[in-house]
């Protein structure tokens, strides 16, 4: 999968809780250009939670085709993820965007690129951005380690990846469903 520079997003399933959080940071080359962005969204009337890592604009092209796209197929989060990485993929101008998605609701959590991957992840965590596989890591570890709940875990892996990443910074937006 791609990688990108610049945010840390990590999404969790855990004690039927179903919780996603994201750094606030923006940075062009090695300059913070903003540091309370809001990459972690409710959107579909608050029934589904997505995330982005890379262009910012391109995101918000992308949270507003994958939206439109669960109000076509009435919430069908899988149905959706798909149809929007088939236009991702093919569409002229949609395939130049530079990003990645996390999206969930209570039943589902996938990963969605320009490429045309759709990937459910086995273990109910997923992260993208350059933190992400240090949010990835801790998460795993306090899962297996920890009586935290979904959203402690989602924050603590968050606060190690700002620790390790120069990319991500502390001002932190966490959903949940």
């Amino acid at each position: 999968m791609l990688k990108f520079r610049g945010t840390t997003v990590i999404a969790l399933k855990h004690r039927g809780k179903s919780v996603m959080g994201g750094d606030g940071q923006v940075t062009f080359g090695d300059t913070i250009l903003k540091s309370g962005a809001k990459k972690v969204r409710k959107i579909f009337d608050g029934r589904v939670v997505a995330g982005f890592a890379g262009s910012t604009a391109d995101a918000f092209t992308l949270f507003d085709r994958f939206e439109s796209k669960l109000q076509k197929y009435q919430g069908n989060l899988m149905r959706a993820s798909v149809e929007l990485a088939k236009d991702w993929r093919t569409d002229k101008i949609l395939r130049r965007l530079e990003a990645l998605l996390i999206v969930m609701d209570k039943d589902h959590m996938f990963i969605i690129s320009g490429s045309g991957d759709v990937v459910e992840p086995e273990e109910g965590v997923a992260a993208i951005g350059s933190g992400g596989n240090y949010a990835l890591s801790a998460a795993k570890a306090l899962l297996r380690h920890s009586n935290l709940s979904a959203e402690e875990i989602v924050r603590e892996s968050l606060r190690i990846a700002s620790e390790i990443c120069v990319y991500t910074n502390e001002k932190f937006v966490i959903e949940s469903l």
